[in-house]
């Protein structure tokens, strides 16, 4: 059951207002994008047509905290089977632009900016590289976690989510 009254009627149009968003307009929520998504084909909780219809409802809250937001695979199928000509991708790219103004991030974001944070880069970098870059000549990779929080400004009490210590 959807609340009207947690329903946003303007939520459509700042979707329409973002960059890409204008084609949210001319959906009328037919599902050719979600018959074709390759992406709704592994992942029975996410379909494309949800999304719209729960943006054009003014859903605000549902659609920009959703993670299934960040699932779409910008493999442009949707785009090519619609009816009305919609941009689907592009129609995601703003939602997600109004997500992340709203403060809501993917997922992965807690998980990579955990990972900088401990060791400055993505990747870990152990004694078994360091040995084969010692081995070519090359100087050992050094962790500096500490420059990445000192960019963000994040002390260490307040580091993110999946950080060891």
């Amino acid at each position: 059951m959807i609340s009207l009254n947690k329903c946003d009627p303007s939520f459509k149009y700042e979707v329409a207002a973002e960059p890409g968003g204008a084609g949210i307009k001319a959906c009328f929520s037919c599902a050719a994008c979600s018959a074709r998504c390759p992406v709704a084909g592994h992942r029975e909780q996410y379909d494309p047509r949800r999304i719209i219809r729960m943006t054009l409802l003014g859903q605000r809250e549902e659609v920009l905290s959703s993670p299934l937001i960040w699932l779409c695979s910008a493999c442009y199928s949707c785009q090519e089977v619609c009816p009305q000509q919609v941009r689907f991708t592009e129609v995601l790219n703003a939602i997600k632009n109004l997500a992340s103004k709203a403060g809501y991030a993917p997922p992965s974001a807690k998980q990579i900016s955990g990972l900088l944070a401990n060791h400055g880069r993505l990747l870990a970098v152990t004694e078994f590289e360091n040995d084969k870059r010692a081995a070519l000549g090359l100087p050992p990779v050094q962790e500096r976690g500490s420059d990445y929080t000192a960019i963000l400004g994040i002390t260490p009490e307040a580091k993110p989510a999946g950080e060891d210590a």
